[in-house]
């Protein structure tokens, strides 16, 4: 897993300089060298935690587990909100619970350094489609139940730069977003598109808001950064209204529950999903396989849901 971030600084000129050395060993896949180059950052700034991470997954790729283990711990110790996403090899090595591999603080982090090519990454490299399947999924959604193909207070949950806002501009009496990351928000803000934005949390934003406020919850690919689902659905169907709709991508997974993938994304089971409706109270309007996005020039498999409250 790279790092999130490459300007970061030990505050010791000879150690970042060997940093940035082990940082190009490490993408050149000279794993012994970026280690070794490593453990001298460490020599001069021992709390460094990029360098203690660095180590790690070069001690990985060299199936030095415990050494990996220990430096990656480090690191986590040293930067707890984990913007390294350190929590990520830890799973992968077998030292974290799955669950536990992604944070709030590396997803901030990921989707900051990734917010000024965001757009043109997604729609241009991963042919991304997530906001124009999900606006499609409730237009006929709207028609099967038939009612009107607009909407009163939606709330759009992970936002990012407000490609959800844009595919249904015109649609939503008043659209409000919610994101980790103040650089995508900074983003979504530019559209003009969104009555509110807000820095945050995507389960506490709801936990936050009034019961029975909104017509309509959409989270397009952001459950790909979540494990469980159980407080996002439980919240989700209290905010809403009678009638309300919660529609979201997610990709899919044939085993049970959910699992984290080697894309470092959870891909969550179909019979989870409509189990996890079920208890929630929602009832399943449209329930689809689709891709909205493709990995290497392939489609990466997935489902989009509208459910009613």
């Amino acid at each position: 897993m790279p790092l999130t971030s490459t300007h970061r600084s030990s505050g010791d000129l000879n150690a970042d300089r060997r940093y940035e050395y082990a940082r190009a060993s490490f993408d050149e896949k000279d794993f012994e060298a970026a280690a070794d180059l490593a453990r001298q950052v460490l020599e001069i700034a021992p709390d460094f935690a990029a360098a203690h991470a660095l180590l790690g997954r070069a001690a990985a790729e060299q199936g030095s587990r415990e050494e990996a283990v220990d430096a990656l711990r480090k690191a986590l110790e040293l930067e707890p909100d984990d913007a390294l996403g350190v929590r990520l090899d830890l799973a992968k090595l077998g030292a974290l619970a799955p669950e536990e591999a992604i944070s709030g603080g590396y997803v901030r982090a990921l989707f900051d350094e990734y917010a000024p090519s965001f757009d043109r990454h997604l729609t241009q490299t991963l042919a991304y489609r997530g906001p124009e399947l999900i606006a499609d999924a409730l237009r006929r959604a709207c028609s099967k139940r038939i009612s009107p193909y607009r909407f009163g207070l939606a709330l759009d949950l992970g936002c990012g730069t407000g490609l959800m806002g844009q595919a249904l501009e015109g649609l939503c009496e008043t659209i409000e977003g919610v994101d980790l990351s103040p650089l995508m928000l900074e983003k979504a803000r530019k559209t003009k598109l969104y009555d509110a934005l807000h820095e945050g949390e995507l389960v506490a934003f709801l936990s936050g808001r009034a019961t029975g406020e909104a017509d309509l919850v959409l989270a397009a690919d952001v459950f790909v950064y979540m494990a469980g689902l159980e407080a996002a659905f439980r919240e989700a169907h209290r905010v809403l209204g009678r009638e309300g709709l919660f529609a979201f991508t997610v990709q899919a997974h044939d085993g049970e529950g959910f699992v984290l993938g080697q894309d470092a994304r959870y891909a969550h089971n179909e019979a989870y999903l409509r189990d996890l409706a079920a208890k929630s109270g929602f009832t399943a309007v449209l329930f689809e396989n689709v891709s909205t996005r493709q990995d290497q020039g392939r489609p990466v498999p997935g489902y989009l849901a509208v459910l009613e409250r």
